[in-house]
């Protein structure tokens, strides 16, 4: 391949088969941990900065800012180096010091929200957003606005496209954690259009429903339950949300690895959970599709796998 960038997306997508119960749906995983940056956000950022650069937004000498868990910001940070762009990041002391090494690796400029070490509360993001806003500002910014943005949606229709292409069969439910909602309605949006009758199911903590019972809370899964219902969610229509409990999503993680030889982070073992369940109630012809959204080595320092 001529570019880096070239490299992201076609992931493989894999039927799990030692871990759901014989008689119940069959379970699917979309490895998006086999993206350059072991993550589903490369889609996304490569899609925010090229279609700014289409439309004369982003230009060189510019300076791109997001406020990022990690793996945006991981992503973000590899489309820069790759392009030529200098990067900043805001984030936080409350995510996997893996994902901030790595963002400074591929050169971003790295600003800590101090949360005290503390869990993900439901004031740390909306903390970061405020604080890029007020950089964004300045002149020569370019906010990518991952939250917001609809080039984040273009990017990851294309998921949506592999998984139609690589199935070849109807998809009962798609099920997935939310956290800016941009996967989860991005890829929602397609399978919808090629068929009205799949079932969209959101997901987040326990310790955090907001989508299930309205009530925010603090958790530990990066990535997702940011706080507050994502821009994205204002006008898409969804099936049902479920809650997974944290627990449940860190003991699956590791029985992932142990049982499927799939080696990925909490957000993803609260997806399998997840997916597993309501594969239960399903009849074994019927498919359950969810999303491996990033590596396990990024949280080796978390003590997901102590």
């Amino acid at each position: 391949m001529s570019n880096i960038l070239n490299t992201i997306g076609n992931t493989p997508l894999v039927k799990l088969n030692r871990l759901p119960d014989k008689r119940s749906a069959s379970v699917y995983v979309k490895l998006e941990y086999f993206n350059p940056t072991s993550s589903y956000k490369d889609r996304m950022a490569l899609s925010v900065i090229e279609e700014a650069e289409n439309r004369n937004e982003l230009k060189p000498g510019m300076t791109v800012i997001e406020n990022t868990a990690g793996s945006t910001g991981t992503s973000v940070a590899f489309v820069c180096a790759a392009k030529g762009y200098s990067f900043k990041a805001i984030s936080s002391n409350a995510f996997s010091k893996e994902k901030l090494k790595a963002m400074q690796l591929f050169g971003a400029e790295l600003e800590l929200i101090d949360n005290g070490g503390l869990s993900i509360t439901p004031d740390l993001v909306p903390k970061m957003i405020a604080h890029v806003r007020q950089l964004s500002k300045q002149d020569g910014f370019y906010w990518t606005r991952q939250f917001e943005n609809p080039d984040v949606l273009t990017g990851y229709s294309k998921m949506a496209k592999e998984i139609i292409r690589q199935l070849e069969k109807p998809i009962h439910t798609f099920c997935a954690g939310v956290g800016t909602a941009g996967m989860f309605v991005g890829v929602s949006q397609v399978l919808k259009k090629v068929n009205s009758g799949i079932k969209l199911v959101a997901l987040e903590p326990t310790s955090a429903p907001l989508l299930t019972k309205g009530v925010n809370g603090t958790h530990n899964v990066e990535g997702i339950a940011a706080g507050f219902i994502p821009p994205f969610f204002k006008d898409f229509n969804y099936d049902n949300s479920m809650a997974v409990e944290e627990a449940e999503a860190r003991l699956m993680t590791k029985n992932l690895i142990k049982y499927e030889g799939i080696f990925a982070g909490t957000s993803t073992g609260l997806n399998v959970a997840a997916a597993i369940k309501i594969a239960k109630s399903l009849s074994p012809d019927e498919i359950v599709v969810t999303v491996a959204c990033d590596s396990g080595l990024k949280y080796l320092s978390t003590g997901l796998y102590s």
